[in-house]
């Protein structure tokens, strides 16, 4: 699976993307974001609010009841205005 990080989600992780392979009860977004803060501390800072948080698989954007799988794209990112 490959996360994609942007704006303050990229700083805080300090990573632009990884590839990663998840434990198989990571099944959803919301199971990744739980995996995703036990990676550490930036991690954690990073998906402490998710109520500030948007995710996209595969370019279209999901609810975190969204289901995954090991070949997706996962894009992590605060809400964007337009403008």
């Amino acid at each position: 699976m490959k996360l994609l990080y942007f704006a303050w989600v990229r700083q805080q992780t300090g990573v632009n993307e990884e590839c990663v392979t998840p434990p198989n009860h990571v099944n959803n977004v919301a199971a990744l974001i739980d995996w995703l803060r036990e990676r550490g501390p930036q991690y954690a800072r990073a998906f402490e609010d998710v109520s500030a948080l948007r995710v996209a698989i595969n370019h279209e954007l999901v609810d975190f009841d969204a289901k995954l799988s090991k070949d997706d794209e996962v894009a992590l990112f605060p809400p964007v205005t337009g403008g």
